[in-house]
């Protein structure tokens, strides 16, 4: 129903621009800049600028005065500044959102009936899950529970590579290296930070050993590689004691993001079960395949490409692209759409992928890339092979021990002993300390790079996780206090008439489509800002709007209540799109 003001505006507007004798193609329909006041703004005018050889603010003008909103139910004002045509929704509207939110799901779309399987992260399992790739499973899970919340029912897979080069090292290290051969300890009492250490030490060996010893060593390597390529169940085994103890490890530290996954897809299953053979004989039989020192290519020159895609070595096997074309055919089969979270690095492979899907015959309008920059710190790039830099556990750690110090500075003494015991300070270090990891990393836009900066994530007065989560602290003191239940259907909007009142219900109603348009453009960080203007409204509310003080008449009190819990839930929810706790204290 939340939705309806949008879809008003879009019907009124069209109606305007064909009286109008304009294009209606695009409505330009938009959240507008901060300094227009209103919900929705149509930015049309420029679009139409070229065509109808006016100035937009002219045009903006025309279009308003064409608009009936008198047969709306929802729309109320609109107005014109500059080259916008900005819609504001009536007292209806702002009521019937008051109603709606206070259910505990409010922002949740109804179902699209339309599957997504979203695939994040797919770190190759060679050891701890490093900083610079920490901004895959943060932006893959908030897509997927974007898209969640706005109706589509939603898979989240893990694509683990266990058929190349890396795990063939990585194997021939397990099997070839004892305890006794490797330097150090591991650096936690986890599986994979134990592992890892044969996987260093074995690209050690490669690079500092004798000829002989190498060229013994690359033999071995390359027979695990032939062994997975052949379908060999004995090689396939023996990579997989590798693969599945690291990936164990690996889970368990994404899950303290969280970050979690429906089901973890091998590589070697499209090897299997001969998909990837079919791949490669379908590439063949193509106009555009050809043969060059034994390694067959696809000539993509034509799409655009000056780097053809190679998808069979000299020497028979499969590269990694061509065991992904047999992947995303099978996520084809399984679901209506797919998304792909991918770093930049990934950028040329993924266009080259879509190419050859579609030269095979595939609807690529299915499948969506969200591609994304890195996370860097201070201290520089890091490197798992090499052995430093920082892993995400570390980040997580100091996260929550930063945040521990930032919540206890600021708690007064009294309420710190007579209130929140050392489990309450525990439970929002935790809290506030991830939530400010996730949140400082998912709202940025994908193509950004990003340079991780503590201060700036822990600022509770800034735009941050902490600033939102104490917003909705606050909401939930409000209601404790208030100590009854609110039945927003019996609540009188008309009583709020303050500005930080219909504010406050404007940026509420607004909500619905932000989750909608977030999870159409694959933008969690736009529920991000949304989240930061929430809180701003909230808090101008808290200011300037007493809900409990004596002197509030009972209607306004009930009124205000019912808008507290409008804001609570809003804020819940939109901190869960983006996985970042809601506290009820802090």
């Amino acid at each position: 129903m939340l939705l309806s003001f949008r879809q008003e505006v879009e019907t009124v507007l069209a109606a305007a621009l064909e009286s109008l004798d304009l294009p209606t193609d695009d409505l330009g329909i938009e959240e507008p800049p901060e300094d227009v006041p209103a919900v929705l703004a149509s930015s049309a005018a420029f679009r139409l600028a070229s065509v109808v050889g006016a100035p937009p603010p002219e045009i903006a003008a025309d279009v308003a005065a064409a608009i009936d909103a008198s047969a709306t139910d929802y729309v109320g004002d609109v107005s014109v500044q500059g080259p916008y045509v900005n819609f504001q929704p009536n007292r209806a509207y702002l009521a019937d959102t008051l109603e709606t939110a206070q259910a505990d799901d409010y922002g949740a779309l109804p179902s699209k009936d339309t599957s997504v399987v979203v695939e994040h992260t797919s770190a190759n399992p060679t050891g701890p899950v490093h900083v610079g790739r920490a901004r895959n499973p943060i932006l893959g899970d908030a897509v997927a529970r974007v898209m969640d919340y706005a109706g589509y029912d939603v898979d989240v897979h893990y694509y683990v590579n266990d058929a190349g080069r890396q795990m063939a090292v990585f194997t021939w290290a397990y099997e070839t290296f004892d305890e006794a051969d490797l330097d150090e300890p591991p650096e936690r009492d986890r599986i994979e930070y134990d592992l890892v250490r044969y996987y260093r030490t074995g690209n050690e060996f490669l690079e500092t050993a004798d000829d002989d010893a190498v060229e013994a060593a690359e033999a071995e390597i390359q027979a695990i590689m032939q062994g997975l390529e052949s379908g060999d169940e004995a090689t396939f085994e023996r990579v997989s004691e590798v693969v599945d103890q690291v990936l164990e490890g690996m889970t368990d530290c994404l899950s303290r993001l969280p970050a979690e996954f429906d089901e973890f897809v091998k590589e070697t299953r499209f090897i299997r079960d001969g998909s990837t053979d079919r791949i490669a004989e379908r590439l063949i039989d193509t106009d555009l395949a050809y043969e060059d020192e034994g390694a067959w290519h696809l000539d993509l020159s034509d799409r655009g490409f000056e780097k053809d895609l190679v998808f069979l070595r000299s020497d028979g096997t499969s590269l990694y692209t061509t065991r992904d074309l047999a992947h995303h055919e099978w996520k084809f089969e399984e679901y209506d759409r797919a998304v792909t979270v991918l770093g930049e690095d990934h950028k040329l492979q993924a266009a080259q992928l879509q190419a050859a899907l579609d030269i095979l015959g595939n609807d690529t309008g299915r499948l969506r890339d969200v591609i994304y920059s890195y996370v860097n710190l201070p201290e520089g790039k890091m490197s798992t092979r090499a052995g430093t830099g920082v892993d995400l556990d570390d980040l997580l750690d100091e996260a929550i021990e930063r945040a521990r110090e930032a919540v206890e500075s600021r708690l007064d003494t009294r309420i710190r002993d007579d209130e929140l015991t050392d489990a309450d300070v525990d439970r929002i270090a935790h809290q506030v300390g991830i939530g400010a990891v996730r949140y400082d990393i998912v709202s940025k836009q994908p193509t950004k790079p990003i340079t991780f900066d503590w201060d700036d994530a822990l600022d509770f007065e800034g735009q941050s996780a902490p600033y939102v989560q104490y917003a909705h602290a606050r909401s939930c003191g409000i209601l404790a206090e208030a100590g009854s239940a609110v039945d927003g259907t019996a609540i009188d909007t008309g009583v709020l008439t303050h500005d930080a009142e219909e504010d406050l219900l404007r940026t509420l109603a607004r909500f619905p489509w932000v989750v909608e348009e977030s999870a159409d453009e694959l933008e969690p960080h736009s529920v991000a800002t949304y989240t930061r203007d929430l809180a701003d409204a909230f808090n101008g509310f808290y200011r300037q709007c007493p809900v409990l003080a004596e002197d509030v008449a009972e209607e306004r009190r009930n009124a205000r209540l019912a808008l507290v819990v409008a804001a609570r839930n809003a804020m819940a929810n939109a901190l869960d799109i983006l996985g970042v706790a809601a506290p009820d204290s802090m």
